[in-house]
């Protein structure tokens, strides 16, 4: 069975006043920018599926063989449990293969998706409906707003897992990765979990190619970005204009992406209100992915109030899964 909330009109309305607003807001800052977060429009979200599949992105395949191999181990850490919510469920396989490899009985089990691109919303309900005795719900919204929701809706007496997957929560910097984690926590009971993803520290030459594949596809994914402004809200981007560029921060110990300007232009976006000029040379900040060691991710769950209580690990990928729990 499936559900999904909110009207698509007053969705459609509120999305587009508020990727108007961040554009206008993002690009005038010093350095330029535009936020990851509006990468999943419905082309946005088939380019990123394609990206799972090239053979220098091993973050999905490793963390799909983590939980293929591990998923009776991950669901024996949350007896009890009743309710799903997977924020940023991307396809939907991940916690399809997680339901059928864990689950020991037969007790119903409720799955809230939350995403803020309704292409997404709509393939990974329509996977994780195959499941038999699962209630799939859909927020269409932030993951805060999201998991507010999904936690208020809850069944009493079972418990509920989180999973944020795919390394989502190395897009954010350090203090709002903390802080998010410190929502979620806050939106739990104690003796709920949280299955957390995350991209490990690799060789630099490793972590570029998965940012900057030989085909072209992550390249094609950013300057979507670009096509999506100029589509919805009338901007006049020329997309041959700007180069795509993945950099290695080590200090950080981040990967960023860019789109760089190849040529002096002017860019206006009418329904953005913005009218900039760039220089040649100049880039657009769209994307910081961070990396982590195992010890890291335990000691950033436990700011957040969070024990870690198992950790698996693809060492030649260099991805971890923790599960943790909220004390």
């Amino acid at each position: 069975m499936r559900r999904f909330v909110a009207s698509d009109s007053e969705l459609v309305r509120a999305d587009l006043e508020a990727f108007a607003g961040d554009v206008e807001y993002y690009l005038q800052l010093t350095p330029r920018q535009l936020p990851s977060r509006y990468f999943y429009d419905r082309l946005g979200s088939a380019l990123f599926e394609a990206i799972c599949e090239l053979p220098w992105y091993p973050i999905t395949r490793a963390e799909r063989a983590l939980i293929d191999e591990e998923g009776r181990a991950i669901l024996s850490c949350v007896p009890s449990l009743t309710t799903l919510v997977e924020l940023g469920p991307g396809s939907g396989d991940k916690l399809t293969t997680l339901v059928e490899r864990g689950r020991t009985s037969p007790t119903r089990l409720t799955v809230h998706l939350v995403d803020v691109s309704a292409a997404a919303l709509d393939l990974a309900s329509r996977t994780v409906s195959t499941l038999a005795g699962v209630d799939v719900i859909t927020h269409r919204a932030t993951y805060e707003a999201g998991l507010s929701d999904a936690t208020a809706e809850r069944r009493r007496g079972g418990r509920l897992l989180t999973l944020l997957l795919g390394s989502n929560i190395g897009n954010f910097d350090p203090p709002d990765a903390n802080a998010f984690l410190a929502a979620i926590r806050s939106s739990l009971a104690p003796g709920d979990a949280l299955l957390l993803g995350t991209d490990l520290v690799k060789p630099e030459r490793d972590l570029l190619l998965a940012y900057d594949d030989p085909l072209g596809v992550t390249a094609a994914f950013n300057r979507n970005l670009l096509v999506r402004i100029n589509r919805e809200l009338g901007g006049d981007f020329d997309i041959d204009a700007f180069q795509h560029r993945a950099i290695w921060d080590p200090t950080a110990s981040r990967v960023e992406m860019h789109l760089v300007s190849t040529r002096r232009q002017r860019v206006r976006v009418p329904r953005a209100s913005l009218d900039v000029e760039l220089d040649a040379g100049e880039s657009v900040w769209t994307e910081s992915s961070y990396k982590y060691r195992p010890d890291q991710v335990a000691a950033m769950l436990a700011r957040a109030s969070f024990r870690a209580d198992g950790q698996w690990i693809d060492s030649t990928a260099g991805f971890a899964l923790t599960l943790a729990l909220a004390e």
